[in-house]
């Protein structure tokens, strides 16, 4: 699996597009035959992550992911195109937006979120060919290394996070 080489600035995750078309990705995570990428968006943001009781365990506590909130930019000039939030919605600056659920994740590096493949169940505007959304080049993103617990259910954290997102349409 190659990777855009992350870099760490001023506290930040930052990291180089990267086209999923150029990069290989988990077989898990591929988007079927008959799709062509459309367009690659980066999304710099935060995930927020939530102490919740761990399944059916009243004893038992974890961290458990809450939603997303990003900016997206386009991948190669790096200008502003929309926002990423639960749903899980991709909005484009215009106000067409996609929503979709997740199919697949497939494991990325230490400390980053896994790379994950989208269907999508309803697109408006310029996003309503979309078909699936995959979500690839992560970095950040892990639950939070905090105590959870009964002390603490409830709380809430943000972690930092950045991926590029790849839409694609059939094609």
């Amino acid at each position: 699996m190659r990777l855009a080489t992350p870099l760490l600035a001023a506290g930040l995750i930052v990291g180089l597009p990267v086209h999923a078309q150029s990069m290989d990705v988990p077989a898990a995570v591929q988007v079927p035959a008959g799709q062509k990428a459309a367009m690659t968006w980066t999304g710099t943001g935060t995930l927020t992550y939530e102490c919740r009781t761990k399944g059916d365990n009243a004893a038992q506590f974890e961290w458990a992911f809450a939603g997303p909130d990003a900016k997206l930019a386009d991948a190669g000039s790096m200008q502003a195109t929309g926002r990423y939030y639960a749903g899980p919605t991709w909005e484009a600056n215009d106000g067409s937006r996609v929503t979709g659920k997740q199919v697949a994740v497939a494991p990325a590096a230490a400390g980053s979120i896994p790379y994950q493949l989208v269907k999508a169940d309803g697109g408006t505007g310029a996003m309503k060919d979309v078909t699936y959304i995959q979500r690839v080049n992560t970095r950040g993103g892990v639950a939070p290394q905090l105590p959870c617990d009964a002390a603490t259910r409830g709380n809430k954290a943000t972690v930092p996070y950045a991926a590029d997102y790849v839409f694609y349409k059939a094609g």
